[in-house]
């Protein structure tokens, strides 16, 4: 059997389901296949057990571009939640759109200080932000090339703007735009919950440290839309359906065999049933590498294949999952506070401590916590009086000594609720259900390279232009077509926007021709007006 589409979207996570849902609505026969029995990739809600739904991996709305949200029509009922600063003590901190109190209500004695760093960094990564909505620039064309023109004219406007912020704000935006998070925390403010939590937002599902250099970087892309973090009211669904509303088609339940090649050009693929699907554009938002094996690594050329094979791609997010009995009491915090993003991160010394282990394949002794308990906000979720609590654990490995056995993941649940139980007094004894997934199960699951957050390191060498490796620029890479990678599920946008514009993240231009002289492939780029 077969079927002919426009473009063929491979993974049914946000931003494959993004880029479907604009393609859709451009008029293109878009078909998004998903080898899961359900849509939304890491974004995917599911069944915790007795009855309890909760997120299962992504279990909060981070910087949705208004760009995204336009071209798509997606709209989420997202409820902002506070950030709470969990500390030993009992002395807790909210920090709330900026601004900084004790989790009591008292003015807390570091908010000047850490107000001014707040303020500082969502000026700064609002200018990174600049690039998050475009294209990366790339020059490989030259300078004669319109397409070299207008991303030269973008790296002038963000100049420009960088400008505008006055001298000294240049300054330090060039300072500590490559430095490390752990040196700028530490300068602005005493050690503590607050620079802990925000140490752990600069490496969280990353394979480094906060003294690395560029997880400044890191920390600001988090804050490209002011670093406010809310639960969407039902879930992630509305992404599922901006698409299958504009029109896209969804298969579920088989995944994608083979990207058919044929006379050095894309011509469909072949799902795992036997089901040929044929276009004339296939875009993939598996990580690069497992795209390229899709295609076959003999349409590639050697540096390509091994600049794809060296990608840093170690997960180090694991993902727990609970049902509890009743509400946990959490000493210090208010009902409204409960149902907040809680923050284990006791300290940015402690932060770095705990990803010494992960360096040699062992989780950490003392893992840092993203958790929030999405029922008090969103009580359909749950029935009984029982609640869902779920929670990012940091540091873990994708391949631990000895693997994965059932010792190990008791072990790492283990440690994991006894962390939680500091501060949240009793906890086990409310525990109905618990599911652990591990890097390796996340990446079982989902398709992400290593398990890793953000389908691969978000470091300086692996952004922009060199995204997802130097010479596949854009993201993509392609053979007499387009096969589009789209490692980078941070932001929800991908996909082409307007006629005769590039396309957003996720979505590239770049392909590799076969020059017949050479008998190599050659980077090449197509008029973007007659995509795809």
């Amino acid at each position: 059997m077969s079927a002919r589409f426009d473009v063929i979207v491979i993974g049914a996570g946000h931003n494959g389901l993004t880029a479907a849902t604009v393609l859709a609505r451009k008029g293109k026969r878009v078909c998004v296949v998903e080898k899961a029995a359900q849509a939304g990739g890491m974004a995917r809600m599911t069944d915790y057990g007795g009855g309890a739904t909760g997120p299962e991996i992504a279990h909060l709305l981070y910087n949705l571009s208004p760009a995204v949200a336009k071209d798509t029509g997606v709209a989420f009922d997202a409820q902002p939640l506070p950030t709470i600063a969990l500390s030993p003590d009992g002395f807790h901190a909210e920090i709330r759109g900026g601004t900084l109190r004790r989790a009591e209500g008292t003015l807390h004695p570091d908010s000047p200080a850490f107000e001014a760093l707040h303020a500082r960094l969502v000026r700064f990564a609002a200018l990174l932000g600049q690039l998050s909505d475009k294209p990366p620039p790339t020059i490989a064309e030259g300078l004669a090339s319109m397409a070299s023109l207008r991303d030269l004219g973008g790296l002038v406007k963000l100049g420009l703007n960088l400008k505008r912020l006055g001298r000294d704000d240049m300054r330090e935006f060039l300072r500590i735009v490559l430095s490390n998070a752990y040196d700028l925390l530490l300068d602005e403010l005493p050690d503590g919950p607050v620079a802990g939590a925000m140490a752990a937002d600069a490496v969280r599902g990353a394979f480094s440290g906060p003294r690395a250099p560029g997880s400044v970087f890191t920390l600001m892309y988090r804050m490209g839309q002011g670093g406010d973090a809310a639960w969407p009211l039902g879930g992630f669904g509305a992404f599922e359906g901006a698409a299958t509303g504009a029109g896209a088609t969804l298969r579920c339940g088989t995944g994608v065999a083979s990207v058919d090649v044929e006379g050095d050009r894309v011509q469909g693929v072949t799902l795992e049933d036997g089901t040929v699907l044929q276009a004339g554009a296939v875009l993939s938002s598996l990580g690069a590498e497992a795209t390229m094996q899709l295609a076959g690594p003999a349409h590639f050329d050697i540096e390509a294949t091994r600049r794809l094979r060296n990608m840093r791609t170690k997960g180090t997010a694991a993902k727990l999952n609970l049902v509890l009995s009743d509400v946990p009491d959490m000493p210090g915090l208010s009902d409204a506070q409960k149902a907040g993003r809680l923050i284990v991160a006791p300290s940015a010394a402690h932060v770095e401590r705990a990803f010494d282990p992960v360096k040699y394949g062992r989780a950490s002794d003392a893992p840092l916590i993203e958790a929030v308990m999405p029922s008090l906000t969103d009580p359909p979720l749950c029935g009984q009086g029982r609640q869902v609590l779920s929670a990012i654990v940091s540091y873990v490995p994708f391949a631990p000594e000895g693997g994965w056995t059932p010792a190990a993941r008791d072990d790492l649940t283990a440690r994991a609720i006894d962390t939680l139980e500091t501060y949240m007094p009793g906890l086990s004894g409310l525990i109905i259900h618990q599911t652990l997934l591990t890097p390796d199960d996340i990446a079982a699951a989902t398709g992400a390279p290593g398990g890793h957050w953000h389908h691969g390191e978000i470091g300086i060498d692996q952004v922009l232009t060199v995204r997802p490796v130097n010479g596949l620029s854009r993201y993509a890479f392609g053979i007499g077509g387009t096969i589009s990678a789209a490692p980078r599920p941070i932001r929800a946008g991908t996909s082409p926007d307007r006629p005769g514009a590039t396309p957003r993240d996720g979505c590239s231009k770049t392909e590799y021709r076969h020059d017949p002289k050479t008998r190599q492939h050659r980077a090449h780029r197509p008029d973007p007006r007659t995509f795809p």
